[in-house]
């Protein structure tokens, strides 16, 4: 990890991307729905690291599925920037999981969005809520650590 940006909690997973001209929009700055994408792909590397990719989902017949997003943009990426994008897991249990995000601007160590995401575990064909499958929790639930902070 990169000693000189902070962060809101220790060892985040973290994936860096790169702000192309696809991402910015009228306001000449990345459009908000992209760090939506962004927070979905750093979530399932994560999850792939863990063990649970798409496969395993699929064996399982289970899945996460997002009930809520809460979200703070922090301040303005521009076309170029390189962002390192950090995630943990605060939470989970027998029927959810919650996971934090922060974006951080390599170039002066600026946050520039914050997030929390409420997943609930769905049974995939009927898409309905429904207990994690062992495999889930075993794969998690060493990967919490509680927020230390409000987002």
């Amino acid at each position: 990890m990169d000693s000189t940006l902070t962060w809101d909690q220790p060892t985040p997973f973290m994936l860096d991307v790169t702000v192309g001209d696809e991402h910015i929009d009228m306001m000449r700055h990345t459009n908000n729905v992209v760090y939506l994408t962004w927070l979905e792909q750093v979530a399932w590397a994560h999850s792939v690291q863990l063990g649970l990719g798409p496969a395993e989902y699929e064996a399982e017949a289970h899945g996460l599925v997002v009930r809520e997003h809460r979200l703070r943009y922090e301040a303005a990426s521009r076309f170029g920037e390189v962002l390192r994008l950090g995630t943990w897991i605060t939470q989970v249990d027998r029927l959810s999981l919650h996971r934090r995000f922060q974006f951080v601007r390599v170039s002066d160590g600026k946050t520039v969005f914050r997030a929390e995401t409420h997943y609930v575990c769905v049974d995939i064909a009927e898409g309905r809520v429904r207990r994690m499958p062992a495999v889930f929790l075993q794969a998690y639930s060493p990967a919490v650590m509680p927020a230390t902070r409000p987002l």
